[in-house]
């Protein structure tokens, strides 16, 4: 589903706490994709972006954004591949990260 929805091998997402996301605008803008696993996926109803992931088995304590949104350079880097069960077959994962088939 990360493929399709980005149009891309992998999906990256960055994670912050629910208290400490806002929304600078456009918040009644989106709209959502609900997938057969239960995930949602948020996207601008105008121009298509895909801005926000949301499992199945959210606890509603973080809040999962995608990092390409971003207009500033991040300050860390990857800390594992996820879902890595249903990963592109002609990529591979040559870096030493934790691999987690579905969800950590």
């Amino acid at each position: 589903m990360c493929r399709k929805f980005h149009g891309a091998a992998f999906a990256t997402y960055g994670e912050a706490k629910v208290e400490d996301f806002r929304w600078l605008s456009g918040e009644a803008l989106l709209s959502s994709f609900c997938g057969h696993n239960g995930t949602l996926r948020k996207f601008c109803s105008v121009c298509g972006s895909s801005l926000i992931f949301i499992s199945a088995q959210d606890d509603g304590q973080v809040i999962e954004f995608a990092l390409s949104t971003l207009d500033t350079e991040l300050g860390s880097k990857p800390s594992a591949h996820i879902y890595t069960e249903f990963k592109a077959n002609w990529y591979d994962m040559v870096d030493d990260l934790p691999q987690f088939k579905n969800g950590r």
